[in-house]
Formats: structure tokens, sequence, C-alpha cells
């Protein structure tokens, strides 16, 4: 593992996006290579049925264990379902597409297409088997491809993380965009942060590494956020300003193709990973652990 001592200027604002910058040193663990509480060695491994071997992003909703809601790659489906077991719900709420993520929050679900436009809907139609007023939410990001979305249930606020944008170059930057979710399931613009790609390469010691977020989420006990790289193969932990903390490997071994992460109401982690033609997708879940 490695982690940061970190020296941190904020250095501007401008198009709605703050850009930070710290610096950094390495520091080498072999004992410590999970996030304090975790052991991303160790987890509880549940394979999903053959309808969610693409399974990309999940959710809970108010943070409750007991129901998971998911969606996958290619179908315009939400799924819902308890970990273990063999049954699961599916609801149809669009076309065919390329999703990527889904949120829950404020009694809307929100899915996340690759392409940035957002779908939004009631809590209340999620297992119904075609899902009414759904709103497609066009043009309101920058082009380019998205993969993860994170939904603040305290202050309404939609975090949107770009996989590669028009605005950025992966070895410099990674943008997120954040939007305000308005009770009708619209959303407004509400400013926005970006990744130093750079910190990621002084702790890891590795030089241009072209950054590629699949996921995020915020862990309310640290108030850090967790950004998931499935093609880097990497976790990121930044503080509440988006400063780079730590990064941990993740073993290709136990996460095939992580794309979607998520915390409950009891703290434990979540990772989700895409299956292929010989491994089940699955759900990887880590139990929190006061150390």
């Amino acid at each position: 593992m490695y982690q940061a001592i970190r020296c941190i200027t904020v250095l501007s604002i401008s198009v709605g996006i703050l850009s930070v910058i710290s610096c950094a040193q390495k520091v080498e663990s072999n004992e410590d290579v999970s996030p304090k509480g975790y052991d991303l060695t160790k987890p509880v491994k549940y394979n999903m049925p053959d309808a969610l071997t693409e399974i990309s992003g999940i959710a809970f909703y108010q943070g409750k264990p007991d129901m998971i809601f998911a969606e996958q790659d290619e179908d315009g489906n939400v799924y819902s379902f308890k970990l273990g077991d063999k049954q699961v719900n599916t609801s149809k709420f669009g076309k065919k597409g390329d999703y990527e993520d889904i949120a829950i929050c404020r009694n809307q679900v929100i899915l996340l297409r690759s392409d940035g436009v957002l779908f939004t809907f009631p809590f209340t139609e999620v297992k119904k088997p075609e899902i009414a007023n759904v709103k497609k939410l066009q043009d309101i990001l920058p082009a380019g491809e998205y993969e993860g979305l994170y939904a603040d249930e305290k202050t309404g606020l939609l975090y949107v993380l770009c996989k590669h944008c028009a605005d950025d170059r992966t070895t410099k930057t990674s943008s997120v965009y954040v939007l305000a979710l308005q009770a009708d399931g619209t959303v407004k613009q509400s400013g926005g942060f970006s990744i130093n790609v750079k910190e990621i390469e002084k702790i890891t010691d590795k030089k241009r590494i072209s950054f590629h977020p699949s996921a995020l989420t915020k862990n309310t006990v640290t108030n850090e956020w967790y950004i998931l790289s499935s093609s880097n193969k990497m976790l990121v932990v930044a503080d509440a300003d988006w400063k780079v903390k730590t990064v941990y490997p993740l073993n290709p071994g136990l996460f095939n193709q992580p794309e979607g992460i998520a915390f409950d109401n009891q703290h434990n982690l979540y990772i989700s990973n895409e299956g292929d033609k010989v491994s089940p997708g699955n759900v990887l879940k880590f139990n929190y652990k006061i150390k």
C-alpha cells in the first residue's frame, strides 16, 4: 500500500470546477493494504445470476442492507434482490443502452448512462415490471464517457465522475460534476471538483498514469471519498475536498472487473464485479471492523 503525507493548496476555480494540488510523500507498508476498518483480501462473495453477469452499479435505499439495487451494462432494467437469494426482481425503465451506475436519493432512483444522460423516477416505481414517470435528462453534463454516480441523501447532491471527458487529460485530472437533485427528479448544476492524477502517480511511484475511474462512494465514518478504477485496478481514497490521500492496489484474482461500490448504513463496504464467459458477476462484501 502507499500512503500520502500531504501539504495542500487550493489553486483556482474555473468553469465550475475546483482544481486542487497537494504534495505527497510515499510510504510503503506490507501489513496495511486496506482502508482502516476493512480487509480487502477477505470478502464475503455473492455470485450473481446470469441476468447480472455484467453487473455495474449498486446502491441501497437509505443505506438499508436488506435489499440491494443494481443495473447492468446492456439492458434498461433495475434489479432488486437480497444478497444470497437466487430470486431477483426485474423492472424495466428504458431501452437497451450502456448504463453504468445507479443511485437512490430522497425517494428518487437515478441511473447514469455512459454518455452522461441521466434517468430518474420515483422509488415507489422500482419493483413494478414496467416503470412509469421516467425522466430523461440530457445535455446536463459535458460530452464524455461517464461511469460513476454517488448521491448524498443529506444534501440532495449528486456527484458524477467522468471516466474520460473532453475537459480532462486523463494523465492530469479527472472531473467530478455536482448536481442538485430536485423534488420532481430533475437536476440543476451545482459546481464540481477535479481529482489530481499527478498525486496518484506520486503515491504509487508510477509515471504517466492514465486514470479511468469506474465508480465512487463516500465513507460517512471518515468523510472520505472512495474512488474505484477497474482498468487501473486500484482504490483511491480522497479527503472531503477531493485531495488524494491513499491508493490501494486491487488483486485481479478477487476484483475481476470492479464497476460498482457502495456502503450500507452499518458501514460495510460492497464492490461489484462484472463477470465474463467463464465467471459470474459478483458482489463482494467487506465487513466493517473497528481496529
